[in-house]
């Protein structure tokens, strides 16, 4: 029993506490931020900003917003602010207002306005309306028109200060300028005296500022048309005067072009004269080789069947010695013994000869080294010439002269070789004949019987006459061959050489310029030292070929009439040789003696030359004749003395240049009006400023003249005008 009323007694006890606990639940109030709790009834009023404890019937509970609040406060058009200087100002302010978070302002606000009416925004600009109004008109008053909207900052502090922070109860955190501009005159009150003097000062700072933008606005207009005018003006001029130049331009150049056209025609003319002669000349000797060769081989065939008839004759009369065995044994030796001391003859005959050939041969190769000597001495002196003459312009292009020489003497040097191998191929063929002829002696000799010895060594002779005269025609067909081949490879070298040598002239001719007439002196100088040379070579070389012809005219008398038909085509070509090299001579003695006349009449003059060397004086002469003409011309023309003499002087006796100064004074026109200006711009100006017909046909006229001497584009200061 004492159990269960211990347990109803703890049962009882916590239903109590638990009541106790949610009525104290129920009766605790708390405060969210920006909000403040005012407890009134039993006891003096309280203040919570967080939470309190509220019994029912005894207290009352009233909630305050204490947030910031924003007060809209603005003075518009008849009811704007008044400043300084007597001009309204159309003004908006944004006040920033709250109640201050104390328990003092916050029951004073509570007692004085209102829990409810505190956070209203209407019943707040109800209370502070006329204040803040007041405060404005306070500080406006203190600032002029333009102050104010420049010093908005200032203004500001000037209000919060007017103002201040006590509000009873309530806080002024800060203000903010939203609008602020002059009000429009509309608006205003001329009948107040303070707005009439806004008007006043409004219309005169207008009116000002109207008339000085209209003024900066017709002068920029004036600026602008005048810089208009005056560039398209300058626009047209240059324009003009690019025409002008570009047509003088593409006379000039299409001038050029022919000119150059027709030297570079004329060389390729010459040049390719000279590959048809070359072409000709080569075709001619091969023609006359060919003839010679189908001669050779015709003789050569009539002696293969005079040998075989021969050797028919013979082989019938062998048959017929057949009984003559015993007496050709006795002979035998005799004739053995004739042929020991034939040989012994040949062979002193052989070595006799040799020493001849070695002796030619030796003066040939001493000669061959003057002549490289002479040559080489030649050319160095050239090549110095060249090089001071032309120094760093003319290296490229001597490179190719170089190598046009060079392939020059190659095909000299094949044709040489090939002459030489014809030469050596002879010499063998002869031996090889006299070889024959012994065979056939000793043949002929062992055969023959004592009647028949002479006839039998009569025709081993003309046996081996035979079999000589086939190897003469044939070393002759073999040397004609390589003397025309030689012949076709010099001619097509030196007609490639000419050409190249043409092309190549007439680039190192262009770019020589002023130097031409020394590099002239110096190759006539350097050609007659060639010229020298090269006939103190002939002279040798020619003694030498006299004493071979003399030496080979012995050997010649065995050969047949092709063989000296040979000889007689070699004389001729040395002859035609010969008078070649005369021709030579003779040019160069020409023109050393042009270059010593022109270098004597052109000491002093300043000369460009377009075309091959072969031109020059030519050229220079054809100058010479067309200056005369020129000269002639402007003397019977009485267009062209017209022209100068209005240039020169007039019929009043006054100048070209005196008569463009008299009209620029008559019109006005200072010497710093004619800074950037060409004569046609100068005359198109006194145009335009003149007003008289009489003046604008003369200075026509003038501009007629400029134009006909070339001064059109020429400055004043040139003609002494500025």
């Amino acid at each position: 029993m004492a159990d269960k009323i211990l347990l109803i007694s703890i049962i009882a006890i916590v239903i109590l506490i638990i009541g106790i606990l949610s009525m104290f639940i129920k009766m605790y109030r708390k405060a969210v931020q920006g909000e403040a709790l005012i407890r009134t009834g039993l006891g003096d009023a309280k203040v919570s900003f967080s939470g309190m404890l509220v019994w029912p019937v005894l207290h009352k509970l009233e909630v305050m917003d204490i947030t910031l609040k924003t007060l809209n406060i603005s003075r518009m058009g008849k009811d704007g602010l008044i400043c300084r200087d007597n001009m309204r100002a159309d003004i908006k302010v944004s006040f920033f207002i709250r109640v201050n978070k104390t328990t003092e302002d916050v029951i004073h606000v509570a007692q004085s306005i209102g829990c409810n009416r505190a956070s209203e925004i209407a019943d707040l600009e109800m209370l502070f309306d006329a204040k803040f109004s007041e405060a404005l008109k306070t500080v406006g008053k203190h600032f002029d028109f333009v102050e104010l909207y420049n010093s908005r900052a200032s203004f500001k502090e000037k209000i919060l200060q007017e103002i201040g922070t006590d509000l009873n109860g309530y806080v002024l955190d800060d203000c903010a300028i939203d609008y602020v501009e002059q009000t429009s005159i509309h608006d205003l009150n001329q009948d107040n005296i303070l707005d009439a003097q806004g008007i006043k000062k409004i219309i005169e700072l207008t009116a000002e500022e109207k008339i000085k933008a209209n003024l900066i606005e017709r002068e920029r207009e004036k600026t602008i048309k005048k810089q208009d005018v005056e560039a398209r003006e300058t626009i047209l001029q240059l324009e003009r005067q690019q025409i002008e130049k570009e047509e003088q331009q593409r006379r000039e150049v299409e001038s050029i072009r022919a000119r150059e056209s027709a030297e570079i025609e004329k060389v390729r003319a010459e040049n390719e004269k000279k590959a048809q002669q070359a072409r000709i000349a080569t075709e001619e000797e091969i023609g006359v080789a060919e003839e010679n060769k189908m001669r050779q081989i015709i003789v050569a065939q009539k002696n293969k069947e005079k040998a075989e008839a021969i050797e028919t004759e013979r082989v019938e009369q062998a048959r017929a010695l057949e009984a003559t065995e015993r007496e050709r044994v006795v002979e035998l030796a005799q004739i053995d013994k004739e042929k020991s001391l034939e040989v012994e003859r040949r062979n002193i005959q052989e070595v006799i000869r040799e020493r001849v050939t070695v002796e030619k041969a030796t003066v040939e190769e001493e000669e061959k080294i003057k002549d490289t000597r002479a040559n080489a001495e030649a050319l160095r002196n050239k090549q110095v010439a060249i090089t001071v003459a032309e120094q760093k312009a003319q290296e490229a292009l001597v490179q190719e002269i170089k190598a046009a020489e060079a392939a020059k003497q190659a095909s000299e040097s094949l044709a040489k070789k090939a002459l030489i191998d014809a030469e050596a191929e002879q010499a063998a063929a002869i031996h090889r004949a006299e070889a024959m002829k012994t065979l056939a002696d000793a043949e002929a000799a062992q055969k023959a019987a004592i009647g028949m010895s002479e006839a039998q060594v009569m025709t081993a002779k003309a046996q081996a006459m035979e079999k000589e005269g086939e190897s003469e025609a044939s070393v002759i067909e073999m040397k004609a061959d390589a003397e025309a081949k030689g012949i076709r490879l010099k001619a097509n070298a030196q007609a490639e050489a000419d050409e190249r040598l043409g092309f190549v002239a007439a680039k190192v001719t262009r770019e020589k310029g002023k130097a031409d007439s020394e590099v002239t002196e110096v190759m006539a100088v350097a050609k007659e030292k060639d010229g020298l040379a090269e006939a103190s070579v002939i002279a040798a070389k020619a003694k030498a070929d006299a004493e071979g012809i003399k030496e080979k005219a012995e050997a010649m008398k065995i050969l047949d009439g092709a063989g000296m038909e040979h000889e007689e085509f070699k004389m001729r070509l040395d002859k035609d040789r010969t008078v070649q090299l005369a021709q030579l001579d003779m040019n160069r003695q020409i023109a050393q003696a042009q270059a010593e006349v022109m270098a004597e009449a052109m000491k002093t003059a300043k000369i460009d030359i377009i075309g091959g060397e072969s031109t020059f004086f030519n050229q220079i002469v054809g100058s010479m004749a067309k200056g005369k003409a020129i000269d002639g011309f402007m003397k019977s023309s009485e267009v062209i003395t017209d022209v100068k003499d209005a240039f020169l002087k007039s019929d009043g006796g006054s100048s070209f240049r005196t008569n463009i100064g008299e009209m620029m004074k008559a019109l006005n026109i200072s010497s710093e009006d004619l800074k950037n200006l060409s004569i046609s711009a100068l005359l198109f100006k006194m145009m335009q400023n003149a007003q008289d017909d009489d003046m604008k046909d003369n200075i026509r006229q003038l501009m007629g003249i400029a134009k006909s001497a070339g001064l059109d584009n020429e400055s004043p200061r040139k003609l002494g005008l500025a």
